[in-house]
Formats: structure tokens, sequence, C-alpha cells
């Protein structure tokens, strides 16, 4: 944990509470006592500093100001098939914290039914994933994350609007072109399952104007594609 992310329910005036998870780490991992400082933001708000005005085994109370933007988010926006729990579990995470802030997850005809079963898609087990994210990152700005059950109509209804004014990609290991580098333009990027999305898939991607780009001849797990091709288009 690189920032104490704080949600609304934690501030009060220019004070804050920890419990739970966060506390330990303070407590345990960090090994803060009153009256050390600690780097923090405030859950889609401004970053900043706070200092312990007392701690014990229930709660840390911290005097804290905020006065700090949070990073800039990519001009990206990813669509991503489903992939299986523990791997959604590494990749929201991922995402969260190279700064992505539009996130779909779709279904595909290789993604099994099951996935979408996963208690990992409650917003509250979404947002325990993102959070983490974001405190690797010293972020605070949530990534919005869209579930989308049926690939026909997401594809046909709404993805020609997600993709207006971007370039949009998608990851296919049968491509004439390789992934761009340094893109100075907003992207929208597709990412299949394992396997990768079906020719038949790859069909509609190209009609709503989507172009199969590679990462050479290596097949990557989805969780080694994201970022690959992430930090390939928008490189730190």
């Amino acid at each position: 944990m690189n920032l104490l992310l704080l949600k609304p329910d934690q501030i009060f005036d220019h004070q804050a509470v920890v419990t739970g998870r966060q506390l330990e780490h303070l407590a345990r991992v960090q090994r803060l006592q009153t009256g050390d400082s600690v780097r923090l933001g405030a859950l889609n708000g401004l970053m900043g500093q706070g200092r312990i005005s007392s701690l014990d085994g229930e709660q840390a109370c911290l005097d804290i100001h905020l006065d700090t933007a949070p990073p800039a988010p990519l001009p990206l926006t990813l669509v991503l098939a489903l992939p299986r729990p523990k791997m959604l579990r590494r990749t929201l995470q991922t995402v969260a914290a190279m700064g992505v802030k539009q996130i779909y997850l779709v279904n595909s005809s290789r993604v099994e039914k099951s996935f979408w079963q996963t208690p990992l898609l409650t917003p509250e087990a979404l947002e325990e994933q993102l959070i983490l994210g974001l405190e690797q990152a010293r972020d605070t700005a949530m990534p919005e994350v869209h579930l989308r059950k049926l690939f026909k109509p997401f594809v046909e209804d709404e993805l020609s609007d997600i993709v207006a004014g971007s370039e949009a990609l998608v990851a296919h290991p049968i491509a004439d072109r390789g992934c761009p580098v340094d893109c100075k333009s907003p992207v929208t990027l597709a990412i299949g399952p394992e396997g990768g999305f079906i020719p038949y898939e790859i069909d509609k991607l190209n009609q709503v104007g989507f172009e199969s780009v590679h990462l050479g001849q290596r097949i990557l797990r989805v969780e080694n594609a994201v970022p690959a091709l992430v930090s390939r288009l928008f490189p730190s």
C-alpha cells in the first residue's frame, strides 16, 4: 500500500478514521505510531498527507491535509473478455494501477458460463480489487467497470459509440500489424479470453472499426497480455 485511500464515510472535516485492513497495514506492516505521517487520498478526490493523532487496536485517527491532484488517467478504454476469477482479481488490480478508468467486461464464445457467477463481480468485490490497484499506484480516481453478458448486442448497439474518437485495436495473434507504441491519441483496446476471440467475434469487431494487432510470436496469458499491451500503447 503506497497510498491510504479513504472513502467518504471515513472523512470528517479535516480528520479521518481508519479500521480493518488499512489499520492493520499501518500498525503491523508500516509499524507507524502516533505522531507519524502517512501519504493518503480521498476516493475520487485529492491526495495529501495525514498525521496519526491516535492509534489503538480498534482504529486510527488522522489529521489530514489534501492538496494534490491524482495522476492523469490513461486515454484508454479496455474491452476485456471476462477471465477466470483468479485472473480477474489480478487483472483488475493491474489495470487500476496503470491508470485505466473505463473497463468493459464482456462475454465471448470461449468465456465459461460459470465465470459470470463469481462473487468477484459484485460491486463491492470489484471496488475492493480496484482500490488495491489504486493504493499501489498512488491514485484516487476509481475506474468504472461495466458488465456486458451478451457479446453481439454489445458490439452492435454500444461499441460504435464507445470507440468514437479513438483508435480501436483488438489483440489477436493472427494479425499483420504489430501493436503500436507510444500512442498520442485515445485508444479502445479489446482483449479476448484464453484462446482468443473466435473468427466470428473478430469479424464483428472489425465491422465497428477495430483493427487486429499482435504482440509478436509469443502467446501470453491474459494477465500478462493486458499490462504488456497497455504499457506498449502508453509507456510511462
